[in-house]
């Protein structure tokens, strides 16, 4: 099995050591094409509009939209759960419009607001150490989506189907356990 991060913008290095160390092969990926040796792709974080634009100019919108089609796992934190996003409230276009969810950008604050907590998420028996740096909030689902955890009562983990999505960044600590729920998903799927 082998997870590919998108390598267009972001912390691929940090989620590609995440990955590795749930015991699967990790690989940035830079071109389409490569999109068809990987089992399961992960968006990171960045800026959501560069990253769209830079999908965009190199032809992985359709690329990746056909990937999550042929029902591949998919993973987006902060920047990427925006990209993922059905629908950003700024009235942004959507990027891939993949995720039946609402999002607001850089709910949460500056850059000097950023801020670490333990987040008890559905599904793993312990809290993941989530960092959140001028992160986005999920202000509504659509009703296939599952809400995986919240933070002060807001939405922050959610998942539809095999798409996962994080408003913070779980590959900025050494807490690999939300990569190890991914990592089971893609499993899943093969």
């Amino acid at each position: 099995m082998k997870i590919g991060v998108l390598a267009l913008q972001g912390a691929v290095a940090e989620h590609i050591r995440s990955v590795e160390k749930t015991g699967a092969a990790a690989i940035a990926i830079k071109h389409k094409e490569q999109l068809q040796e990987i089992d399961g792709l992960i968006i990171p974080g960045g800026e959501s509009t560069t990253i769209g634009k830079l999908m965009r100019r190199y032809d992985f919108i359709d690329a990746i939209r056909e990937f999550s089609a042929q029902g591949k796992a998919l993973f987006g934190t902060c920047a990427g759960l925006i990209v993922l996003a059905k629908h950003i409230e700024s009235g942004e276009e959507s990027h891939l419009g993949l995720m039946n969810i609402w999002v607001s950008r850089n709910a949460f604050g500056r850059q000097r607001e950023s801020f670490e907590t333990d987040l008890p998420v559905k599904g793993l028996d312990q809290p993941v150490r989530a960092v959140f740096i001028r992160a986005p909030l999920i202000t509504k689902v659509g009703q296939t989506v599952d809400v995986l955890s919240t933070y002060k009562d807001e939405i922050v983990t959610a998942r539809e189907g095999h798409i996962l999505v994080s408003s913070y960044h779980p590959e900025l600590t050494d807490d690999f356990s939300l990569h190890q729920y991914f990592v089971d998903m893609v499993q899943k799927k093969k």
